[in-house]
């Protein structure tokens, strides 16, 4: 049990520190250049993120649809 535990700590501490090191390691942001008085534009750029979330959402629903039906199946 003792060796399952420090494993698992271990794993932890290892995907910690591969996770903040990319922000670390991170440069600033570019210079947005112009007038920053200057409004109207959209502030990140257009990202479209709606189609994304559609996606996601659906995929998380058929995956959970899935789950229970595996559950049913077994009973």
């Amino acid at each position: 049990m003792k060796k399952v535990i420090s494993r698992s700590f271990a794993s932890a501490l290892l995907v910690g520190f591969l996770m903040i090191s990319g922000s670390v390691l991170a440069d600033a942001p570019p210079d947005p250049g112009g007038d920053p008085n200057t409004g109207g534009g959209t502030p990140v750029g257009g990202s479209p993120i709606g189609g994304g979330i559609i996606i996601l959402t659906t995929l998380a629903m058929g995956y959970g649809a899935r789950k229970v039906y595996e559950l049913r199946s077994e009973k």
